[in-house]
């Protein structure tokens, strides 16, 4: 194998190790323990070498969260991929989106709740979010003129709901009626 190709490999692999322990070390502990001298130290490499492969904490979050956002589109895809018909289709999205932010809340926040520089809903936004986007986009538009409105509006719908039952914001024990009537609003004809 040529030098350059090993070490073009060695790069990659160091970039992932670097990806997957900051998000270990936040889903131990949280993303305030996720710190470049931790990293570097948790990896075994210098935080120069850190810094050669991202500009900080933040950028490092920023992958972290492009492969949640990548996590989370395939699950929508699999939930729309499987349902019966579109109400279904709908609904089995919004309870796998839900589902994703429960198992997932250190990824759910670096993707939607932490500070961040990714262009959701510009051109530019990285592939990811375009997939995760239209994958809602699928089930929430429905072929209707203002379809990326509403699916905005729809999603907006979906991520308080979420943001407020996992806070703590809401009475407990109604996370699934709550869910279930926000499920019906959508799927109620115009």
């Amino acid at each position: 194998m040529p030098v350059q190709e090993r070490r073009e490999r060695e790069r990659a692999q160091r970039h992932r190790l670097i990806i997957d322990t900051a998000r270990r070390l936040a889903e131990a502990e949280g993303w305030d323990a996720v710190t470049t001298r931790r990293l570097a130290d948790e990896i075994e490499y210098s935080q120069p070498v850190l810094y050669s492969h991202f500009k900080g904490k933040d950028a490092i979050v920023e992958a972290v969260a492009i492969d949640g956002v990548s996590e989370l589109a395939a699950v929508l895809r699999k939930a729309r991929e499987g349902a019966a018909d579109d109400s279904a289709a709908l609904a089995s999205v919004a309870h796998a989106y839900a589902d994703f932010a429960e198992a997932n809340p250190v990824v759910y926040d670096a993707i939607f709740a932490r500070a961040t520089k990714l262009p959701f809903g510009r051109p530019e936004a990285p592939e990811p979010l375009r997939l995760a986007f239209g994958e809602l986009a699928a089930v929430f538009a429905a072929g209707r003129e203002d379809g990326e409105l509403r699916t905005e509006m729809a999603w907006s719908a979906l991520h308080g709901l979420v943001t407020l039952n996992r806070d703590g914001r809401l009475r407990p024990g109604l996370q699934r009626e709550r869910l279930d009537l926000l499920i019906a609003q959508l799927n109620a004809k115009p």
